[in-house]
């Protein structure tokens, strides 16, 4: 069966049962039909003062074509830690129609470990990616508009620095001209477009407690400047209010369950390579009041989501984990030690061992935060029990467990080993997190600690202009920030082709923008885009409608 057939076949819940297993009463849910639900905030603000559960995440090594599971990973073990009869909610984020019309597909899961309704989830489910585009274009709008008719605030056209969003992938809009038309349409200036998913908003979203503090942290979102340099705020332009009125239904976590009827938190998905690529941080304060574990992941590899999970999110929410699960699968470790895509399914010892350095550095990584680790190593069909060895003797030397989990093809009895390790784990107490860098260092000395610590790179360089932004940005107060790095998902470098575990490399910066409403600096290296194209074959071409009117080709 195919991953939309086991979904259909799932026999769900209603999504009041489901809240019932976390004890939210029915009156405090919103429905989206009889498999979805809103929590809300009369709800969500009853809970505080309840003591937090154990937080586990879930991370990989670095992103392959082979696939690695880690969403799949992060069901599976919230399935299991139920099995054995812990209280576990599982806290993921909402899929981007970009990826879903893209490259990658849909986004929820898959096997016996996926997340339903798996349709809903992955197009326009309860309408969140909508209203923070819509929030992040109003603000672009009213920026237009206040120049158009008088520009009080002294917008220096020139240096607008808020662009538009959307969706879904399109490279035609990366750079576009506005106001084109003659005086009634504005002033003509240099315009783009990113991924919804890489808008400040989105990152707001997933870092707001609540109403509130989203108001406090759109108002401070950097939209411009003036002649002499003078930042302007969306506060500035009264912007927060609209924006806020938007997002207010939205900010609500969502509230789904698995295959296996376990309550799932699906809200918020910014990119992790562009921003923190880690669900809400309302979802996540949620699931930890009502549950006893919460499993949660972040995007990609662990130089990437996990870093940031670590260094931006808990920074941020105060949060603590317990544990941290590193997945590896035997074809992403063969590709990392050299083999070629159309060879993953022939045995391949050595690329295995080889391919380990890449997975030896992300658990060392995760270590050096002071996270306990077990590596989950995701079993595919054509894997040998050789190539499997070769991982759990690697691991073993290196003083880390591993686990062999099934879950793909099992569900959640397939990852009950994994489920038993991570209880072990946090049970234990060893966890001592701590994030990579104190808020007080130099912000170009954040960006070297987190290219010299996690990526093993030689060092950082810039040119003249991008240092000099730097400076001034510590200088202008924003020192305190972290650092939100904008790199390629595919290596430990700025080379998306550099797998493996490559080291004394120089990683290129970019550019340096504000996110002030964040609370952060997203600095871009290399290559990245914040709007990705369409492959030359999209996995849109494959989505359609059957003859029964549901959708086919999204898994």
């Amino acid at each position: 069966m195919s991953d939309i057939d086991i979904a259909r076949a799932a026999k769900t819940e209603r999504i009041e049962r489901i809240g019932e297993k976390l004890g939210i009463p029915e009156d405090e849910l919103l429905p989206y039909g009889r498999t979805k639900a809103k929590v809300s905030y009369d709800y969500l603000r009853s809970l505080e003062g309840r003591s937090d559960g154990k937080l586990v995440l879930v991370t990989a090594l670095t992103p392959t074509p082979a696939g690695e599971g880690k969403t799949t990973t992060t069901v599976g073990l919230g399935d299991a830690l139920n099995r054995i009869g812990t209280r576990t909610a599982i806290c993921l984020r909402e899929p981007s129609l970009g990826p879903c019309f893209g490259m990658k597909g849909g986004a929820a899961g898959g096997g016996h470990a996926q997340v339903v309704p798996m349709e809903d989830i992955n197009l326009h489910f309860t309408g969140d990616f909508h209203a923070i585009t819509s929030a992040h274009n109003l603000l672009a709008a009213l920026i237009d508009n206040h120049i158009h008719w008088s520009n009080d605030l002294g917008f220096d056209t020139r240096r607008i620095a808020w662009n538009r969003v959307m969706d879904i992938n399109d490279r035609a809009l990366r750079q576009i001209t506005v106001g084109r038309g003659g005086p009634a349409n504005g002033f003509p200036r240099e315009e783009s477009f990113d991924i919804t998913v890489a808008s400040e908003v989105m990152a707001i979203f997933c870092l707001a407690t609540d109403l509130a503090d989203l108001e406090r942290r759109l108002a401070s979102i950097v939209i411009g400047y003036t002649r002499d340099l003078t930042p302007i705020t969306a506060g500035d332009l009264q912007a927060e209010g609209p924006m806020a009125v938007l997002l207010r239904d939205a900010l609500m976590p969502n509230l789904a369950q698995t295959l296996e009827n376990n309550p799932t938190f699906v809200h918020g998905g910014p990119f992790a390579n562009i921003a923190h690529g880690c669900n809400s941080v309302v979802a996540t304060r949620a699931a930890l009041k009502l549950a006893d574990y919460t499993v949660t992941e972040a995007g990609f590899g662990a130089d990437l989501g996990a870093e940031k999970f670590f260094n931006i999110k808990c920074r941020k929410a105060g949060l603590k984990p317990n544990c941290a699960v590193v997945v590896a699968t035997v074809r992403a470790l063969k590709m990392h030690g050299g083999a070629a895509k159309g060879e993953l399914d022939k045995e391949d010892v050595a690329a295995v061992k080889a391919g380990c350095a890449n997975l030896g550095r992300h658990v060392a990584n995760v270590k050096g935060f002071g996270v306990p680790v077990v590596v989950g190593i995701n079993r595919f069909h054509a894997d040998t029990d050789a190539e499997i060895q070769a991982v759990l003797d690697y691991c073993a030397a290196h003083d880390t467990p591993a686990v062999t989990c099934t879950h793909y093809a099992d569900g959640g009895a397939g990852a009950e080993a994994l489920a038993h390790k991570v209880v072990e784990l946090t049970e234990a107490g060893t966890d001592a997190f701590q994030p990579l860098y104190p808020d007080d260092q130099d912000l170009w000395e954040k960006v070297r600690t987190i290219a010299t610590r996690l990526y093993g790179a030689k060092d950082i360089d810039a040119d003249a202009k991008v240092r000099a932004r730097f400076k001034e940005l510590q200088e202008q107060g924003y020192g305190s920030f972290p650092i939100c790095m904008a790199k390629t998902q595919y290596s430990f470098s700025a080379d998306p082709t550099a797998r493996g575990a490559p080291e004394g490399h120089v990683v290129p910066i970019r550019e340096v923008r504000v996110s002030a409403g964040a609370g952060f600096l997203v600095v871009l290296a290399g290559g990245i885009m914040t709007m990705p194209g369409l492959p030359r074959r999209p996995a849109a071409m494959d989505i359609h409608l059957d003859d029964q009117g549901q959708v086919a080709g999204l898994f």
